[in-house]
């Protein structure tokens, strides 16, 4: 009796830290944002192998046929790529014409905008009960088109050149996504009743790791975000929330079911901006500005990200009411 009344406290938990992402990233940000030791202790490179935990931990719940429907008809891929690849950069530039942002800041901003979707959108989208095979796959995609779309984007927007580093983009979404997959689904395979016991506390291991992650992004980059202009926090909200609500328009007018909408909008909304704030650093040193956009992006869509996440998985289990 006492052990299932401990399990059950433990899975009650585990469902409101999940249930309250947005709650626990405000406080992780703040802390991060105003107390930098706390977070800033734990290096950027940590962020990597723990999107790839949560990556497997994502893998334990998926099996191959939840990639049927997503391959035999991949219109879902081709709606979600277009808008990637169309809205973002377009935004990008209307903004810094609207908002009169200066060169260098405005070169950040399209840096962003001509970047694909980011890893840490898989596990948003598994959070708000999305369709994640498609996410992971949109991803996938978006990253493969990326080393030739990104810079033909940044040199027609921003009239600047860019190299992309295809080996290392390549290598990079094999080990951080499709690698913890596989194994995620061999381990669900073969030990199938053992997973089933941990899949309940999943959601609120991918919350604390996607909080942590930001608390690191925001610890390292504290000075600058607190240094830089109100203007460029506008652009990059506004970037990102239009991001977001496009996506999730367009999705809807081409006939995607919910679970398809949310992933389209998570993945057209949630930038690689870890990808701009590097090539920012690597190719234009000489404007040290361009950086921040990158890393304020990283902060905020992981908190709007949390946020959506929220609003459609309360969609999705109303639906399933």
């Amino acid at each position: 009796m006492c052990q299932k009344t401990t399990k059950h406290k433990i899975l009650t938990f585990a469902a409101w830290i999940a249930a309250h992402i947005t709650l626990v990233v405000v406080l992780v940000t703040i802390v991060a944002l105003f107390f930098p030791s706390s977070f800033a202790w734990m290096s950027t490179s940590s962020i990597t192998p723990m999107l790839g935990v949560v990556m497997f931990g994502m893998g334990l719940t998926l099996t191959p046929s939840d990639f049927n429907p997503v391959l035999q008809h991949p219109k879902d891929i081709l709606v979600g790529e277009l808008a990637q690849f169309l809205i973002m950069p377009s935004l990008a530039w209307m903004l810094c014409k609207l908002l009169a942002l200066p060169e260098e800041l405005a070169l950040g901003v399209i840096l962003v905008g001509c970047c694909p979707g980011g890893t840490a959108s898989n596990v948003i989208c598994y959070l708000a009960k999305g369709d994640v095979a498609l996410s992971v796959a949109m991803t996938g995609v978006s990253t493969l088109l990326a080393p030739i779309v990104t810079p033909a984007f940044v040199w027609l927007l921003a009239e600047k050149s860019v190299e992309v580093d295809i080996t290392g983009m390549f290598l990079s979404i094999v080990q951080v996504v499709i690698m913890p997959i596989v194994l995620g689904f061999a381990v669900n395979h073969y030990f199938r009743q053992t997973t089933q016991r941990i899949v309940p506390l999943l959601p609120m291991f991918s919350t604390l790791s996607i909080a942590f992650i930001i608390g690191i992004i925001v610890a390292h980059n504290s000075a600058s975000i607190l240094a830089c202009s109100l203007i460029v926090a506008v652009a990059v909200i506004l970037h990102n929330i239009l991001g977001l609500a496009l996506g999730y328009g367009l999705s809807a007018l081409t006939g995607s079911e919910s679970p398809k909408r949310s992933a389209i909008a998570i993945e057209v909304g949630m930038q690689n901006s870890g990808l701009a704030t590097s090539l920012a650093a690597t190719h234009f040193a000489m404007f040290p500005m361009a950086a921040v956009p990158g890393a304020m992006f990283s902060v905020w869509h992981n908190f709007s990200g949390s946020i959506a996440a929220q609003i459609f998985r309360r969609q999705s289990e109303q639906k399933n009411k």
